[in-house]
């Protein structure tokens, strides 16, 4: 019988959870689901886990447990692989596709991060939303100041959250107090990677903005910096729109392609994680595949700017399958919810014929994720060692999911209404490393 901790805690409920990769080895190989578990935490992470009968008897006398109500289901917490928190205060801005709605909103709400005040004020709405909507991890652009990053990681070490950031390089075509130059831009972030990666849960993404913001000497630096620390992220936007996909080829006529272009400056592999990749050929898939590149799909985002729909079948397919998780990408994405994401992503792989199954679908939101950001054996799973980043979902929220749950066959059924049928309210409680940091208040 294992030891566990003397001071340890326990959740007991229904619990889903993730072993691989649905996609490549099937639903039933790789998807576990106990109908009624202990998850046992101690110090932050998942010290036991299993049918509550096998470890009730190794729990140490005393030790607090929280029972789950029948109708509530307990995960991994939900990941963000790509998000603008400083886009908050534009969400729902109307009528642009990608170029224009830059200029036009993004550029002139991102100038006021310059006062870090104001940076601070968006960060803790940002994370009381994460919390609320089951969000534990997330990978996040600041602004080209680099306060804004200073200001986000604060928070994020205040709640513990697991939080990826970066300062954006960006040194042409923006307005010229949203530029930096290619030294500074790397002079900025490598104090920030030295005041911030690796400091408790929060690690840092070197980010340039998209490869027409950048100088082919930007890019260098950007690629010089990550060869000098590549135990950091590169986070970045790949093939979103096709007006910017035909600005890529005018700007640099030298590349292959578009992942090309990263690729030529070593912006390409572990733990480099691209928004979008909606317009990528055969090739670019394959390289992405190759080099371990991952990313981000944000179906309401594309949705929202008319940017076009992602190949998630093509992406997953079994013999090359790359790294994807999932993107609220708010501010162009227009919700906070996991389960709104999965909604419009069952919807884009509906209107190319590839429907999406609950089952890879709560994958890429926890697991699926957790790949993407080379975080695998950290989150996205429940497992014992994991941290202990947990949500409730409540599968009753609203009063007409829950007469529709009345008549789901099995829990495919039961999931499949949850991520087309939920939002926020569907989250009970979200825990961090073992700590619960939101209950929701019963309207």
């Amino acid at each position: 019988m294992t030891q566990l901790p003397a001071h340890c805690t326990a959740i007991r409920g229904a619990v889903l959870t993730y072993t691989g990769d649905p996609f490549v080895e099937g639903i039933e190989a790789t998807r576990r689901y106990e109908s009624d578990a202990l998850v046992v935490v101690a110090d932050g992470r998942i010290v036991a886990f299993g049918p509550a009968g096998e470890v009730a008897p190794q729990l140490p006398a005393g030790t607090p447990i929280e029972q789950l109500p029948p109708h509530q289901l307990l995960s991994a917490g939900f990941i963000d692989t790509h998000v603008h928190y400083p886009q908050l205060p534009i969400i729902g801005a109307y009528g642009e596709q990608l170029l224009d709605w830059l200029n036009q909103y993004t550029f002139p709400a991102e100038a006021a991060y310059a006062n870090i005040e104001h940076a601070r004020a968006v960060a803790h709405t940002y994370f009381a939303e994460n919390l609320r909507n089951g969000i534990t991890t997330a990978a996040v652009y600041g602004t080209v100041h680099p306060q804004s990053v200073d200001a986000l990681l604060e928070v994020s070490e205040a709640h513990n959250l697991r939080t990826i950031a970066g300062k954006v390089l960006m040194d042409r075509h923006a307005p010229p107090e949203l530029c930096d130059t290619a030294q500074s831009g790397y002079d900025d972030s490598k104090a920030l990677i030295d005041r911030w990666h690796g400091r408790g849960r929060q690690l840092y993404a070197i980010t340039p903005r998209f490869a027409p913001s950048c100088s082919p000497e930007q890019l260098e630096t950007a690629g010089a910096l990550w060869r000098e620390r590549p135990d950091c992220y590169v986070q970045s936007h790949l093939s979103e729109n096709l007006a910017e996909c035909d600005w890529v080829a005018q700007l640099f006529p030298q590349a292959a392609n578009y992942l090309d272009v990263y690729d030529r400056f070593g912006l390409v592999g572990p733990r480099a994680v691209y928004g979008h990749g909606i317009h990528l050929s055969e090739g670019e898939l394959c390289r992405c595949h190759a080099s371990h590149t991952a990313l981000a799909h944000c179906p309401t985002s594309n949705l929202f700017l008319g940017s076009g729909l992602f190949p998630m079948h093509q992406a997953k397919r079994a013999d090359r399958a790359l790294r994807v998780g999932l993107g609220t990408d708010l501010g162009a994405g227009t919700s906070f919810s996991m389960l709104v994401t999965l909604n419009e992503a069952y919807k884009v792989a509906q209107l190319q014929g590839q429907p999406l199954s609950a089952g890879h679908a709560f994958y890429l939101a926890t697991r699926g994720g957790a790949q993407a950001l080379h975080l695998e054996d950290t989150v996205g799973s429940i497992a014992v060692g994991m941290e202990a980043d947990l949500i409730a979902l409540d599968l009753h929220s609203t009063p007409i999911i829950e007469h529709r749950m009345r008549y789901a066959r099995d829990l495919d059924e039961a999931l499949f209404v949850q991520m087309t049928m939920g939002d926020d309210r569907a989250v009970a409680a979200t825990w961090v490393a073992g700590e619960k940091r939101y209950t929701r208040t019963p309207t």
